[in-house]
């Protein structure tokens, strides 16, 4: 073993997003768990190709004793896991391919009424000083939740103005900062956030969470975390 550069993962923060695993061309990296891990100290050349990556600041470089890269070893592992018929332990649960199957139970078919009530209700689009948003009762959702839950509309959107948006794929300094001028400019009376179960999603409360603090307002939150069964899960 020799002292030199190495990853380090801090799982403290690390939520698994899984952003860091492409970026590392020697497959270091892999998300086992729900968190990002550095598979062996042989597969990893010290350089830091995967920082910057990480959303939440999770991933360092530090000096330590481990085994020397092994490039070689790095090239066949990669190969390995391409080839692997099992992708799960190595990918982000939020992409984790399932086959679920829908309910089959015989129901008098009924239109749903749409409880819908502003426009337009994705986050980036919509401007702070909407008249909507005084007095308002927000619902902030994850943009997959209204697909996974099917009684939506009528269990968690009556009577409240929808926000939507997705914590990984989209800009989160720019929701940080739009909700942040939403509550600030506006006398919102409540929050609720409800997101996917997947790791990932969960970075939604932390946004709003940061930007009732920039707004210096104290607002009511709660929040509801749905399976990608599209059952509601219980609260911790």
């Amino acid at each position: 073993m020799v002292m030199r550069n190495i990853v380090k993962i801090d799982e403290t923060k690390c939520n698994g997003c899984g952003v860091c695993i492409p970026s590392c061309a020697e497959g270091a990296l892999q998300i086992v768990d729900g968190k990002a891990k550095l598979v062996k100290d042989i597969y990893c050349d010290g350089l830091g190709a995967c920082l910057g990556k990480c959303p939440q600041d999770a991933i360092t470089i530090i000096q330590r004793e481990a085994d020397q890269f092994n490039e070689q070893a790095a090239h066949e592992h990669v190969k390995q896991t391409q080839v692997e018929s099992t992708p799960a332990p190595k990918m982000c649960p939020s992409v984790k391919p399932i086959q679920l199957e829908p309910e089959q139970e015989q129901r008098a078919v009924q239109r749903t009424k749409s409880q819908i009530s502003n426009w337009p209700y994705q986050l980036k689009l919509m401007p702070p000083n909407a008249p909507f948003f005084q007095n308002a009762d927000l619902l902030i959702a994850a943009d997959c939740v209204p697909f996974a839950y099917a009684d939506f509309h009528q269990d968690m959107l009556k009577g409240k103005i929808l926000a939507i948006g997705c914590p990984k794929l989209d800009d989160a300094t720019l929701y940080r900062n739009k909700l942040a001028a939403i509550f600030r400019d506006n006398n919102i009376r409540t929050i609720k956030i409800v997101n996917m179960e997947v790791p990932c999603c969960f970075g939604l409360t932390r946004l709003v969470k940061e930007a009732i603090e920039l707004s210096g307002k104290s607002i009511p939150l709660t929040q509801q975390t749905i399976s990608v069964k599209g059952e509601i899960l219980p609260q911790n």
